[in-house]
């Protein structure tokens, strides 16, 4: 079809869709559904695999499970902690190195901080130092190893499954460093809803939340493009239904199902964009105020969403699919269901005093997510002034 506009004709939205330049990839094979956990021997084959899991009785049984079918690991790694850090990231590589021969597969059963770690492993190939090198230099690329992996979140909001990053702390000295490169993708992601079943409410919202997030942060994101933000669109529709109800219905499998498609549906969005603001921000406050990671990449989203009003293109017109025209309005809706989730949007919640928070801001702008954020600075200072907060916190 030949597409055309006549000199001086203002475009429509579907036009300036269609002249966008934009790419999409992911090549990630998805196995979705209840009782998918089954496919994962099947998927491992023949080939010597390393575990990731964490030390607690439900995962001792699926990797009893799993054991049983595809036979023992070369390695398991059990003592994963949230956000990963340097020091004991280290220590776990090193037991990679103790083996005769690497593993052909790294099988990675949990949450977020599972899956991350399993991409260190999978790029340290036993020595934890080559990552460290090219975490703060960017060199050495050639010298990292790329095992593959099997991804199985047991919780629905990180989307690490899907992405080629993941999130490594060096808390000591009170950084936070993205480890991305193509090959951390993993080969397969097999999200079996039945695994989340067990878990709790706090949780649930935290990584609902951050699932949330990921797809809102995609949206107003100079790297978004039609095809993530249709994901995003979709995701954050169904979170804003689903959460409230799987938060009162814990053990309900069609909800957990829902949410967990909305979260990865999030996760497609955000693997070409990456994050933007609210995620820039939420790092120091995990690091300095030990906010937990979903609540501290969301809670900044009423303020950001109102920044954002007037944007204008593919971001406006993707947000007024999910919260309708109004967008001032959206934006008050917003806070009223974080707080039906019982998530408070002001700061000072979190003992972040007002000018920690402005600083905060204009720190976060300058880092590499706060880049992709396709909004103004004046616009967020501007949304970030109607919050009420004290100029201290006491004790």
């Amino acid at each position: 079809m030949n597409l055309s506009i006549a000199a001086g004709a203002v475009p429509s939205r579907e036009t300036e869709d269609a002249l966008m330049d934009w790419t999409y990839s992911n090549p990630v094979r998805i196995e979705f559904g209840a009782d998918s956990f089954d496919k994962l021997p099947g998927l491992i084959g023949k080939r010597a695999y390393a575990l990731v899991t964490y030390g607690e009785p439900v995962f001792d049984e699926l990797e009893r499970r799993l054991r049983a079918a595809a036979g023992p690991s070369v390695l398991t790694i059990r003592d994963v902690a949230p956000n990963p850090d340097y020091r004991l990231l280290t220590e776990q590589a090193a037991r990679f190195a103790g083996l005769a021969s690497q593993p052909e597969v790294i099988v990675a059963i949990g949450g977020g901080s599972v899956i991350d770690s399993a991409k260190v492993f999978a790029a340290a190939g036993g020595d934890f130092a080559t990552v460290k090198t090219y975490l703060e230099t960017q060199q050495g690329a050639e010298r990292l190893a790329a095992i593959p992996i099997i991804a199985v979140p047991t919780t629905a909001g990180t989307g690490s499954e899907v992405t080629c990053w993941g999130t490594v702390w060096d808390e000591a000295s009170g950084k936070k460093y993205s480890l991305a490169r193509p090959s951390l993708y993993p080969t397969h992601a097999v999200i079996d809803p039945r695994l989340m079943l067990g878990k709790p409410q706090l949780l649930t919202i935290s990584t609902g939340l951050d699932a949330l997030s990921h797809a809102l942060e995609s949206i107003w994101n100079v790297n978004n493009n039609p095809v993530s933000a249709n994901h995003a669109v979709a995701a954050a529709r169904s979170i804003l239904d689903v959460l409230p109800k799987l938060a009162n219905d814990l053990g309900n499998l069609e909800l957990r199902s829902r949410m967990a498609q909305a979260a990865l549906f999030a996760g497609l969005a955000f693997s070409n964009t990456k994050t933007a603001i609210a995620h820039s921000l939420s790092y120091p406050i995990t690091l300095r105020h030990g906010v937990q990671h979903g609540i501290a990449c969301s809670f900044s989203l009423p303020m950001v969403l109102r920044s954002v009003k007037g944007a204008g293109g593919l971001c406006e017109d993707s947000l007024k699919q999910i919260f309708g025209a109004d967008l001032a309005r959206a934006a008050d809706d917003l806070e009223d269901f974080m707080a039906r989730l019982g998530i408070s949007c002001n700061p000072a919640a979190y003992r972040i005093e007002r000018a920690e928070w402005h600083a905060l801001i204009a720190d976060s702008l300058e880092g590499e997510r706060g880049r992709n954020f396709l909004g103004s600075k004046e616009r967020l200072i501007e949304a970030a002034q109607t919050l009420r907060m004290p100029s201290s916190v006491s004790a």
